[in-house]
């Protein structure tokens, strides 16, 4: 299983080689893990104390960052590396201040995780989610170095769970402790002879609880009329067809803050011809002055502040490969609709279950949706306040898995 493993691990690094002389993410791959040891080397020195998380990308970063932020409050006597796999979280976040130096992992070599861990003195190593490097984990482990996974979550489609994955299930043995999400998580390890987990819950939730509570846009003004808001968040292009034929039915009767999931050129100037009327939330914030009833956000890292200011949520992909972040709105109080590939993420089906979350099918299920709950106040305060608690009574995983590791020492 391991030779096959070595044998995919170097062709994928040549993929990346040949991909790099068109793509430019390929690029900033290759480009982000040149000189990695020697600027390890001018961070740290031998006698520091450091914490080590490792996340993927940058949907990982989120999860991980309640974690890095407690522990930089709570333990400062540690320095903080971060690493990340892929670019997007690495471009994001490379200057992200809770860290004392922020890098690409290397790839993940035998070699390369000996000289890795040999830069940098790690004391305790946390993964975030579903990061399984074979050599590194084994290197920390083969150091005594204390490694966790925090906000794990396991599915029998796994490779660990398979027939024919039995032997990287070893893996999982090289942790100090797995916290998982949830209850299934923790059967599905436990059945399969690992012992070492706990359930701890899902980090993003202190997250959100502590966006909602401190987080503002900034210069946005009231919208006119004041009538009722929906943030349509992370939409795709599928979505934004759907809000169109809804805004288009009912102007006069809402305000729209939309925010796609990429806001690039390309996909602006489509929703600029869609949404005649509009303004750009970035000459919003750089001008101020009144809004129109639709407000596209052209800028990167506002939406999760943008919620306070809506009644209701659209939240976009259910129509492709599957939803965005139900978390945020639903952290500001916020009903949400979705398209209908939602099932593979628990908080949107518990906050169905619930009654703070409703299922989009075709245009008049939005439409008809967002007019009974705007109509009813007590039911649209009702849910609104069956969103906010979802959100409340799931936090505190952070502060146990803490706890955990500034108790625990390896094995």
């Amino acid at each position: 299983m391991f030779l096959l493993y070595d044998l995919g691990i170097r062709l994928y690094y040549v993929g990346i080689r040949m991909a790099s002389l068109w793509n430019e993410k390929a690029r900033k791959w290759l480009r982000g893990r040149k000189n990695w040891q020697s600027a390890l080397e001018k961070v740290f020195e031998a006698d520091d104390r450091v914490v080590w998380f490792h996340c993927a990308s940058l949907g990982e970063f989120e999860q991980g960052r309640p974690v890095i932020e407690k522990v930089k409050e709570e333990h400062p006597e540690f320095k903080i590396l971060l690493t990340f796999f892929s670019p997007s979280g690495y471009e994001k976040r490379r200057n992200f201040p809770a860290a004392d130096h922020v890098c690409y992992l290397p790839l993940d070599t035998a070699g390369n995780a000996r000289r890795f861990l040999s830069s940098v003195p790690v004391e305790k190593a946390i993964f975030i989610k579903y990061e399984f490097w074979y050599h590194f984990l084994k290197e920390v482990r083969q150091r005594n170095i204390e490694l966790y996974l925090a906000s794990g979550i396991f599915r029998k489609q796994q490779l660990f769970f398979r027939w024919y994955g039995k032997s990287y299930r070893k893996v999982l043995e090289f942790y100090t402790m797995i916290f998982v999400q949830n209850l299934d998580s923790e059967s599905l390890l436990r059945e399969s002879g690992i012992r070492q987990v706990e359930i701890a819950g899902d980090t993003r939730f202190d997250r959100v609880a502590a966006i909602s509570a401190s987080s503002s846009a900034g210069n946005m003004p009231e919208f006119k009329d004041k009538l009722p808001v929906i943030v349509a968040g992370s939409t795709w292009e599928k979505d934004e067809q759907l809000i169109r034929e809804v805004y288009n039915h009912t102007r006069g009767r809402y305000n729209w803050i939309i925010a796609p999931h990429e806001p690039s050129e390309h996909n602006l100037r489509r929703l600029r011809n869609w949404f005649p009327g509009y303004r750009l939330f970035s000459e919003i914030r750089e001008k101020g002055g009144e809004s129109s009833d639709l407000v596209l956000v052209d800028t990167i890292g506002h939406l999760s502040s943008l919620y306070r200011y809506g009644d209701l949520a659209y939240i976009g992909g259910g129509f492709g490969r599957g939803i965005h972040n139900t978390l945020e709105a639903a952290g500001a109080g916020l009903p949400v609709f979705f398209g209908p590939n939602f099932k593979r993420f628990r908080e949107a089906v518990e906050l169905q279950s619930e009654g703070a979350a409703h299922v989009v099918q075709q245009v008049s299920d939005l439409e008809e949706g967002i007019t009974l709950l705007t109509a009813d106040e007590k039911a649209l305060a009702a849910e609104s306040q069956i969103a906010e608690d979802y959100v409340i009574k799931n936090k505190g995983a952070t502060q146990k898995i803490v706890d955990f590791v500034f108790k625990t020492k390896a094995h």
